[in-house]
């Protein structure tokens, strides 16, 4: 029980590590070299760092120690506790990156807030894998969450909002307050796929008269298995019946074809399949 427990925590703490060290590098490597920002507790301290002699490490540390101790009650100690080691990681990382005076991979905007948010993203991804946060506008939704009815999701958004309209006034640059916003977007990317991986699988809703002989074709043409759903439709007066089936992108256009030469008034909604887990997502 002591190993796993140990073993559990190894694992976190891996994912933490790595995670900050993408955050500190994106910061020093892509964000303060361009005079820009992103989101989130990285993007605050860029702006506090821009009008202030503080160095960024002590600007994150006074931003998020304060809201973890505050958030204790609803974050948990276990994930508190990890969330401000994973806090303290970024905040070294960064300073130490600064003094060591490394130089900017690119100066060029479009480059920057591109691989500057997707280093963001990933290390987001990676702190949260760890069972952990990177803190700022996460920290300051789940207490406001908790308070009100207002979805933490909002939250970071209006955040992040505000973080990039006082960018506009920090750095008197309309342009790179857009470059920013292009980069949140990235960022969000690159987590999506840290958590729920690079799925090459589309989720697809095929409504027929011919369910039964439209799934034969597809298992033997496809190789591929799903299920039969039966139901009525709005007005309880017709039936319906659904095939439900996952299918690998490059069988779509396969798929496609089997359905307009067996079943030309077929209706197919073809969906992302964000995550799967369990037996049948292999």
């Amino acid at each position: 029980m002591r190993q796993t427990f140990f073993s559990k925590e190894l694992k976190n703490y891996t994912f933490i590590l790595i995670g900050t060290l993408f955050i500190s590098l994106a910061v020093v490597l892509f964000f303060i070299p361009n005079s820009f920002t992103t989101g989130g507790t990285p993007g605050m301290a860029i702006l506090i760092h821009k009008l202030t002699n503080l160095s960024m490490g002590t600007i994150i540390l006074l931003i998020n120690v304060p809201l973890i101790v505050l958030g204790i009650k609803y974050l948990g100690r276990a994930f508190a506790l990890r969330t401000i080691i994973a806090i303290t990681l970024i905040s070294l990382f960064i300073d130490v990156f600064v003094y060591l005076e490394l130089n900017a991979i690119t100066h060029n905007i479009l480059l920057a807030s591109l691989f500057g948010g997707a280093l963001i993203g990933f290390g987001v991804g990676f702190i949260i894998k760890g069972n952990a946060s990177a803190g700022g506008t996460t920290t300051i939704a789940k207490l406001v969450a908790s308070k009100s009815e207002i979805k933490p999701s909002q939250v970071i958004l209006f955040m992040d909002f505000l973080i990039i309209v006082s960018s506009i006034y920090v750095f008197n640059d309309i342009e790179k307050a857009l470059w920013s916003t292009i980069s949140i977007y990235i960022t969000a990317r690159c987590i999506d796929i840290v958590l729920t991986g690079a799925l090459s699988k589309k989720v697809v809703h095929i409504v027929s008269n011919k369910a039964e002989f439209l799934s034969e074709v597809i298992s033997e043409n496809l190789g591929e298995h799903g299920s039969i759903v039966r139901g009525v439709d709005l007005n309880n007066q017709n039936d319906k019946t659904i095939i439900f089936i996952v299918v690998d992108v490059k069988k779509l256009g396969l798929l496609r074809e089997i359905i307009q030469n067996n079943d030309p008034n077929a209706f197919m909604i073809v969906m992302e399949a964000s995550e799967m887990l369990g037996r049948g997502s292999h």
